[in-house]
């Protein structure tokens, strides 16, 4: 199964390894999931998980969350973005995610911004 995960799902599963998204974080990092990344969505996921609300949170450093997305890097498809699908989206950060999802050709795009993302099953991508 090829996946994104939305950064809110990473996120997420970072702040707490009773929720699905760790369980999502674990698939990708053991590689029962196919894991689609690009190189905005790295640093996206780098940005927000460094925030200082997150390091709180989890009892992290900036580094230890850099570890994280570096092994999610090492376990990925990497995903070039060859056509940007730029659709009317409220929040053009969700754009990313929905370049990898369709350019990856991924079987599921995972958020929690569904009813944002739903435009993705008009490519083929399931929305959870």
């Amino acid at each position: 199964m090829r996946i994104v995960l939305d950064t809110d799902v990473v996120v997420a599963g970072a702040r707490s390894d009773r929720s699905a998204s760790f369980h999502w974080l674990l698939a990708a990092l053991e590689r029962r999931v196919t894991l689609l990344l690009s190189v905005p969505l790295c640093l996206e996921y780098e940005a927000v998980l460094t925030r200082s609300e997150h390091l709180r949170a989890t009892l992290a450093t900036a580094a230890d969350m850099r570890r994280l997305v570096d092994a999610l890097i090492a376990v990925a498809e990497p995903v070039e973005i060859n056509f940007l699908w730029r659709p009317d989206l409220r929040d053009p950060d969700d754009a990313k995610v929905l370049e990898v999802a369709v350019n990856g050709r991924a079987d599921w795009l995972l958020t929690f911004n569904v009813a944002d993302l739903a435009l993705a099953a008009r490519f083929g991508v399931n929305v959870g």
